[in-house]
């Protein structure tokens, strides 16, 4: 297996042909999970104004008793609901309803609950006290939102390049922001090669099996913001082929997706294709499942194609294309989250760097690993009852049980 090339080396050289996309401004709404284009700055404090953490009465702490516990019975000037700004001051021996959020009243130092007074009534409607009696003062800064606490004008709050959560997206709300700069979505053209191949819904034929590789492999990218442009099921002709990858060039994606046609059976065309129209930049991975993998461009737009069979094409998207679709939305520094686990069992290998399915089940000391039974590469099943890939490096044949091997963990969610 000298004329194969390792993973890491297959790695290096696809990632390296990609950039990222350049940024595009998108509403506010449709920005959660994309990666931010620049720093995001807070252009004024938050809170950007003293508030009431709770619903009470706005006081101020000098008109405690010097008697602990001593009640103290305030006048009642006015009402202050949440997003009004009060036009009065308070003075000594006054107190003021007021609403969790809203401004505090200039004269104000402390906020007193409704809980602790003779009037624990949070219904705006039930009329103002003429007095209410305070039953614990509270010490000054109590149950107030100070101006600038959470954040001050000009804090850099995310930085470039940063994947936007659902807290974050609200972060940029409150900074009154309707938009917000992200890179571009990776658009993929997609399509699978073989005469085999029929569409689910369509009858079954002797010799037939359904495309698999459309759906999971679509379903993967999408989950990683990718917008898809799904060109259908070529057949086993060289013309039809060439076809799809005119169209894909034509709809002006960032990259082909193939799966199939890149072994060495007498009906595999893409690897020709590519050379004929483009460029192959190289052919076959030091990997198990997944060593007919094909790199190159057709037409200057980039390809790559996976092999045919399903597990191999699901572990090839992960280990070559999540990682460019990570780069061409932004995120430069992505690394797989590795699991250690201890192997139930011994394991065996040819030698090639392999990705087997594996269920990882957690217990006090960590992970053990265990493989979720035969692992040909059109055993899609196996897929399915695997929550974990366990790697096993290139050079090794076997493994005894009780070693402790690296794991990536499937994410299930789609």
């Amino acid at each position: 297996m000298s004329n194969l090339l390792s993973v890491e080396e297959v790695q290096k050289r696809i990632l390296g042909a990609f950039q990222p996309l350049p940024m595009e401004l998108v509403p506010l709404r449709q920005a959660c999970g994309r990666v931010l284009g620049e720093d995001l700055v807070a252009g004024f404090a938050l809170p950007p104004f003293d508030n009431s953490s709770v619903d009470g009465f706005a006081l101020k702490a000098s008109d405690r008793t010097s008697e602990p516990n001593q009640e103290v019975i305030l006048k009642v000037i006015g009402d202050i609901p949440a997003g009004v700004l009060p036009q009065f001051e308070l003075q000594s021996g006054q107190a003021a309803r007021i609403m969790t959020g809203a401004p505090l009243p200039p004269g104000a130092d402390c906020v007193v609950p409704v809980e602790e007074t003779d009037f624990p009534y949070r219904d705006p409607n039930a009329g103002l006290p003429e007095t209410v009696r305070v039953v614990r003062f509270p010490s000054v800064g109590d149950n107030i939102r100070s101006h600038g606490q959470d954040v001050q004008a000009g804090a850099v709050l995310l930085k470039s390049g940063h994947i936007l959560h659902p807290q974050d997206t609200g972060m940029v709300s409150t900074l009154g922001h309707a938009t917000v700069l992200v890179h571009r979505k990776p658009r993929i053209g997609l399509f699978s090669s073989g005469d085999e191949l029929l569409a689910p819904g369509e009858p079954l034929q002797p010799g037939k099996i359904y495309d698999a590789n459309s759906y999971t492999l679509s379903d993967l990218a999408m989950r990683e913001g990718a917008q898809m442009i799904y060109l259908g099921v070529a057949s086993d002709q060289e013309e039809q082929i060439r076809e799809k990858f005119i169209q894909a060039v034509q709809a002006g994606v960032d990259l082909i997706l193939t799966s199939a046609g890149v072994s060495v059976g007498a009906f595999d065309y893409v690897r020709r294709i590519l050379e004929e129209n483009g460029a192959l930049e190289l052919w076959r991975v030091n990997m198990r499942p997944g060593k007919p993998l094909a790199f190159g461009s057709f037409q200057n737009t980039p390809v790559i194609s996976l092999p045919g069979n399903p597990v191999s094409a699901f572990i090839g998207f992960l280990v070559f294309i999540r990682p460019v679709l990570k780069k061409l939305s932004g995120i430069l520094h992505w690394q797989p989250r590795e699991v250690l686990a201890v192997t139930e069992e011994t394991i065996h290998s040819d030698g090639r760097e392999s990705y087997l399915r594996a269920v990882l089940t957690a217990n006090p000391s960590g992970f053990t690993a265990r493989l979720t039974g035969h692992q040909g590469s059109g055993n899609l099943f196996s897929l399915v009852l695997a929550n974990a890939l366990l790697i096993v490096p290139a050079g090794v044949k076997s493994i005894p049980a009780g070693t402790v091997v690296k794991t990536w963990m499937l994410d299930t969610t789609c």
